[in-house]
C-alpha cells in the first residue's frame, strides 16, 4: 500500500525520488511456463548493488497479470525498502490496467509509469485526458506521465501529449507526480517545454542519459528514470552523483567515454522504431553482460542475434565497462536457470 495519500503524492515524490531508476525485465524458467524466482531476485539485488534507487518492473514480456503481481511481490520482498518499486501500467486495456495497478499497489509498488495500450487510438487529446484521469482515480500511487512517440499520439500534437492537456491533468489529477518527458524525441523540446511549464508542479525528467547528463549541467535534475541504465554497470549512478556535486568536468569526461556503447545500442534501437516497441531482448542481453540474470523471453519478442551481441559487447568494452567473459550462448540459459 502507498505510504502517502493522493494529496500527499507530489510532496512524497519531491522528498523520495532521487538518483536513477533502472529496469528489471522478468526472468522465466527454461521451458517458459513460469517465472524464475531466483533470477528475478538476483536482478533486484544486482540493481541495489549497482547503486540504483528505484526500478521499473517491465510488463511488456508476455506475462499474465497473475505472474506480474508475483513478480512484484518477489521484487518488493527482495528490495526490502532499498528501492522504489515502479509498476509498469502497460497492459491491454484500461480495465486491465486498473486491475493491475490496484493489485500492484496492494503488493507494495510505490510508483507507476503510465503507458497507453496498443489498441488505444484516441480521436482527440481529450480522450488522452480522460484515459489518464480515469486510471489515476483508480489508485493512490503517484503516477509518472510519459509523453513519448511510442503511443502514436503525434497526429494530435507533435509533443505526443499536448502541453495544454498536461496542464489540465496536473490541475485535476493530484497523484501525477512526475513527467518522463520524451515528447518529440529525438528533439529535446519535449523536455525543455515541460520543464519550463511544469517544474514547479511536479518532477520533470529526461530519462535519456545521452541528453540528461548534458542538461543536468544546466538545470537541476533530481531523478532520472526509467531506462536500461544497468547496461553500463555502476557507471551512471556514479555519474549522477558527480553531476549532483557539480563536478562537470568529470561528468563530461565520463560521458564521452560512453559514446561507443551509446551509439551502438542507439543504432540497434533505432532499427525497431517502426514497430513502436522496445527490444527487451536486446536490453536483457546488455544487462546480462554486466551481471544480471539473462535467460529466455517468451514469444512474441524481438530478437537479439550474433551481430547485435558481438557489437554490443565490444562497444561496452571500448567504453570501459566491465563485462562477463561467458560465451553469449549462456545468455539464453541465464545465471540461475530453473
Amino acid at each position: 500500500m502507498a505510504h502517502y495519500t493522493k494529496l500527499e503524492a507530489r510532496q512524497w515524490a519531491r522528498e523520495n525520488l532521487h538518483g536513477l531508476a533502472n529496469v528489471v525485465i522478468p526472468s522465466f524458467s527454461q521451458d517458459l511456463t513460469r517465472l524464475n524466482e531466483k533470477g528475478i531476485r538476483h536482478d533486484v539485488r544486482r540493481t541495489i548493488e549497482l547503486g540504483f534507487t528505484g526500478t521499473l518492473l517491465v510488463a511488456e514480456t508476455a506475462t499474465t497479470l497473475e505472474e506480474y503481481i508475483q513478480f512484484t511481490n518477489w521484487a518488493v520482498d527482495e528490495a526490502n525498502g532499498k528501492l522504489t518499486i515502479i509498476h509498469h501500467a502497460s497492459f491491454n486495456t484500461l480495465e486491465e490496467n486498473i486491475k493491475a495497478v490496484q493489485a500492484a499497489e496492494e503488493a507494495g509498488a510505490e510508483l507507476v509509469l503510465l503507458s497507453y495500450p496498443a489498441n488505444f487510438y484516441p480521436k482527440d487529446s481529450q480522450e488522452i485526458y480522460e484515459y489518464t484521469k480515469t486510471f489515476a482515480e483508480s489508485t493512490n500511487l503517484g503516477i509518472v506521465l510519459f509523453p513519448v512517440p511510442l503511443w502514436g499520439f503525434e497526429r494530435l500534437h507533435p509533443a505526443a501529449i499536448d502541453p495544454k492537456v498536461i496542464r489540465q491533468l496536473l490541475d485535476d489529477v493530484p497523484n501525477i507526480v512526475a513527467i518522463k518527458a520524451e515528447g518529440g524525441m529525438p528533439l529535446i523540446a519535449g523536455f525543455t517545454q515541460c520543464y519550463q511549464l511544469f517544474k514547479d508542479d511536479v518532477i520533470v525528467t529526461n530519462p535519456l542519459e545521452k541528453d540528461a547528463f548534458a542538461l543536468g549541467n544546466i538545470v537541476p535534475i533530481q531523478w532520472m528514470g526509467t531506462s536500461n541504465y544497468e547496461m553500463y554497470g555502476d557507471v551512471l549512478p556514479k555519474l549522477f552523483t558527480l553531476m549532483q556535486e557539480g563536478k562537470f568536468e568529470e561528468v563530461y569526461e565520463q560521458y564521452w567515454k560512453l559514446q561507443p556503447a551509446r551509439s551502438t545500442i542507439g543504432r540497434f534501437m533505432a532499427s525497431t522504431d517502426g514497430a513502436g516497441l522496445v527490444n527487451r531482448m536486446l536490453w536483457k542481453y546488455a544487462s546480462w553482460l554486466t551481471g544480471f540474470n539473462g535467460g529466455p523471453l517468451r514469444t512474441p519478442t524481438m530478437k537479439v542475434n550474433h551481430t547485435h551481441m558481438s557489437a554490443i559487447r565490444q562497444a561496452l568494452i571500448k567504453s570501459g565497462i566491465e563485462v562477463t567473459n561467458d560465451d553469449d550462448s549462456q545468455f539464453f540459459i541465464g545465471r540461475f536457470p530453473e
